[in-house]
C-alpha cells in the first residue's frame, strides 16, 4: 500500500512506469483509474495525476473518451527517441568533459566496476538499474534546466527500449559496458569529438537492434493473425 505524501502521484507513476518498461503492461492496454486506485489503495485523483506524469514521460497516451492506454512502440518512435537522446547526451557529456574535475570521476568509476561485476554474473536486472544510475551522474553537468527536464522526461521511454535491448542477447550487455567505459575514457583524455562519435555509434547500434526486434515481433503477430483466420 502507498502512503499518502506530497510525492504520492510520483510513486504511482514510478510503479506503473516500471510495469510498462518491463513489458508487464503491453502497448495499447488500457489503464483504468478505478482499478489502479483500488489495487494501490489511493484516490482516483492521485492516479489521474500520475497518469499525466506518465503521459509527459511518453509511456502512455490519454485520449478523449478512451482514457489512458500504454503507448505503442514503433520502429519510427524508437529511431526518433535515440536520435534526440544522442543529441542531449552528447551535449551533457561534452559539457562534463569541459567542467569535470578529476576527483568527480570517482562515482563513475565505482559504477563501472559494479556494472562489470553484474555483466560477469549475467545479472541483467541490476545491470539495467545501474546503467541509468551511471547515465544520471552526467545530468547535473548540463547546467541547463531545459535540457535536464527533457532528459528526465525522455529517460523512461529510453529505459523501455534499453530493457528490450539487453534482454535480446547476452552480448548486448557487453556492448553497453564497453560504451560506458569508452565514454569515461574520453573524459580522461578531454576528448569531446571522440565522445560524440562514441555516443552516436552506440545510439545507432541500439536503435537498430530494438527496431529489428519490434519488426520481427510484428511479423510473427501478423503471421499468427492470418493463421487464426
Amino acid at each position: 500500500m502507498f502512503q499518502a505524501s506530497a510525492s504520492l502521484a510520483e510513486q504511482i507513476a514510478q510503479h506503473l512506469g516500471e510495469q510498462i518498461i518491463r513489458g508487464e503492461l503491453t502497448p495499447g492496454e488500457r489503464i483504468q483509474e478505478l482499478r489502479i486506485a483500488s489495487e494501490l489503495e489511493v484516490s482516483r485523483g492521485s492516479v489521474r495525476e500520475a497518469l499525466l506524469l506518465l503521459e509527459r514521460r511518453h509511456l502512455i497516451e490519454i485520449l478523449p473518451r478512451r482514457g489512458a492506454t500504454v503507448q505503442d512502440l514503433t520502429e519510427s518512435q524508437v529511431r526518433s527517441l535515440y536520435e534526440i537522446m544522442q543529441i542531449l547526451l552528447g551535449l551533457v557529456v561534452r559539457k562534463a568533459i569541459r567542467a569535470m574535475k578529476e576527483e568527480e570521476l570517482d562515482p563513475f568509476i565505482e559504477l563501472i566496476h559494479l556494472l562489470q561485476e553484474q555483466a560477469n554474473d549475467k545479472d541483467v536486472e541490476n545491470f539495467f538499474i545501474h546503467s541509468f544510475r551511471f547515465i544520471r551522474l552526467f545530468y547535473p553537468y548540463a547546467n541547463n534546466p531545459y535540457v535536464a527536464d527533457m532528459l528526465q522526461n525522455l529517460e523512461p521511454a529510453l529505459q523501455r527500449c534499453y530493457y528490450i535491448a539487453i534482454h535480446l542477447n547476452e552480448t548486448e550487455i557487453k556492448e553497453c559496458l564497453a560504451f560506458f567505459k569508452a565514454t569515461i575514457e574520453t573524459i580522461f583524455r578531454r576528448d569531446p569529438r571522440s565522445a560524440l562519435e562514441i555516443i552516436r555509434e552506440f545510439a545507432e547500434h541500439q536503435s537498430l537492434l530494438v527496431e529489428d526486434s519490434l519488426a520481427r515481433t510484428r511479423q510473427i503477430e501478423a503471421a499468427w493473425g492470418k493463421r487464426r483466420r
